[in-house]
């Protein structure tokens, strides 16, 4: 099969790659689409580091071609999503129910002595335990969700990490309630994400921030009632409050910029609770002291504190029923060939997700 192999920063190319036959925990798929998003493109960069040579990609959906002895969840033939938060189903994490949590990344995959994805001998690691820019995908069955086929595969792609990581934010993490007043920062698909589940919460004030107008137009046409460019609003925090008359209930900042991160927690009203889910790692995070007075926190949540073997199933019927809006989300439609070229100039269109065809 072919696969989309990264030896070093800007230096990725498709690769002939092999793959195991299944091992007793492990699924096989078909890919039939896989997404882009800022995680992969850090990636890619080397600003965000992982294991070398890997198969790049970690949102995918797909068919089942075959399943392992011991896999009892899938079978041939489902359509299915698969999600980075890989669990165990054992430990502390998992049996408190906060399995996103679990650390517990070493799953039994098969004998070690075989490599399970490969090239001439050589073993390629996997992206988070994925490895979606490849043909076929070979995983732990605890990464993988059966889906209802009427679905779109381009649409399931973004359900297993943007969709789920925004929908959990706000469900999950945040526990956003009816009639709360709420701003997002930052407008990809995890921000627009967090703008529908908001909606879906019944926010009454749902306020969008972005440099990118067609970004807030989207954001509108999918749940903001308000919506901010900061390119006229410089302080972002004062333009907040004087919109929600007195600040937010709940801020959510999903770009994982210090600056944002800062504003998201000045704009709260007494009360309010700020969640940054933008990946913040290597920033350090400064917030004014005094505005910890009147009970105002700041939170952070992985991957939308989700659950995702329940929430996927869950957002899938969402969408069938027209409660979350899809139709925007898709920017760009690849191929894989395209892939390097996509990562080199990502942002640039100002695009919410691109998807990559495989069929």
């Amino acid at each position: 099969m072919r696969a989309l192999v990264m030896r070093g920063a800007h230096d990725a190319k498709l690769e002939q790659v092999d793959v195991a036959a299944p091992g007793p925990h492990e699924v096989l798929i078909r890919t039939v689409a896989a997404g882009i998003c800022a995680t992969d493109h850090g990636v890619y960069t080397g600003r965000q580091t992982r294991p070398l040579p890997q198969v790049m990609g970690h949102e995918s959906a797909g068919i089942v071609a075959a399943v392992g002895s011991d896999v009892v969840d899938v079978k041939p033939g489902d359509h299915v999503v698969t999600c980075m938060s890989v669990f165990c189903g054992h430990c502390e994490y998992c049996l408190s129910g906060r399995p996103a949590l679990c650390l517990k990344v070493g799953l039994t995959r098969g004998p070690r002595e075989t490599p399970r994805v490969s090239t001439e001998g050589e073993l390629l690691n996997q992206m988070s335990g994925i490895g979606s820019w490849a043909e076929m995908l070979l995983v732990h069955e605890h990464a993988v969700v059966a889906v209802d086929p009427r679905l779109p595969f381009e649409y399931g792609a973004l359900m297993g990490c943007g969709m789920v990581t925004g929908l959990g934010a706000v469900f999950h993490a945040a526990q956003v309630t009816p009639g709360s007043t709420v701003a997002v920062a930052g407008c990809g698909g995890v921000g627009m994400s967090i703008v529908q589940g908001a909606r879906i919460a019944g926010a009454a004030q749902i306020i969008a921030i972005d440099i990118d107008p067609h970004k807030l137009d989207i954001a509108r046409s999918v749940g903001a009632t308000h919506v901010i460019n900061p390119t006229g609003a410089p302080d972002i925090a004062d333009a907040v409050t004087e919109l929600s008359r007195g600040g937010v209930e709940f801020s959510f900042e999903a770009i994982g910029n210090p600056a944002t991160a800062q504003q998201c927690f000045l704009m709260l009203r007494p009360g309010g609770l700020a969640t940054l889910v933008g990946v913040q790692r290597g920033n350090t995070l400064e917030f004014a002291g005094g505005h910890f007075a009147w009970d105002r926190r700041v939170q952070g949540t992985y991957m939308g504190s989700n659950r995702f073997r329940l929430d996927i199933p869950r957002f899938v019927v969402y969408y069938l029923d027209g409660r979350l809006k899809l139709d925007d989300f898709v920017s760009e439609r690849i191929t894989l060939e395209q892939i390097p070229t996509t990562l080199e100039h990502f942002g640039a269109g100002g695009g919410v997700r691109t998807v990559i065809d495989f069929v």
